[in-house]
């Protein structure tokens, strides 16, 4: 194992979430990959999507709770330029093993990921005020 994938599993911290032996593949990646890195990153992609707001969505903050959760999900399912921005800041802390094992499942784990990043997203919501 290299000096960087050390770093970075170290870095990374432990796994989050249950793994059992019943554990698909999938979920394991989720675990003991995805979910570290998330949190890690955490602060950088709400940095990420406040610039995202203030560059394409000026209006952000007139609308509802409701409405902003769906501007939420809609701006990393639909700006393609804007989620892969994301999944490059969470695809650049795999080792090279796990970045191995990722593009075998890539669809599957895009979505997963993608999906994981929306809900951190939206249950942070109150994060994405308008500070004049």
């Amino acid at each position: 194992m290299s000096q960087r994938d050390v770093f970075l599993k170290e870095f990374r911290g432990e796994t989050i979430g249950t793994i059992s032996n019943q554990s698909s593949t999938d979920e394991l990646f989720q675990n003991e990959i995805l979910r570290p890195i998330l949190k890690l990153q955490n602060d950088l992609f709400v940095s990420s999507f406040i610039n995202y707001l203030s560059k394409n969505k000026a209006d952000f903050y007139s609308h509802s709770v409701e409405k902003k959760l769906n501007i939420i999900e809609n701006s990393i399912q639909k700006d393609i330029k804007f989620r892969n921005s994301l999944k490059g800041m969470i695809i650049g802390l795999f080792t090279v093993e796990e970045y191995e094992l990722y593009i075998k499942n890539s669809s599957s784990l895009n979505k997963r990921m993608m999906g994981m990043l929306i809900e951190r997203l939206k249950s942070q919501v109150q994060l994405f005020e308008r500070v004049d």
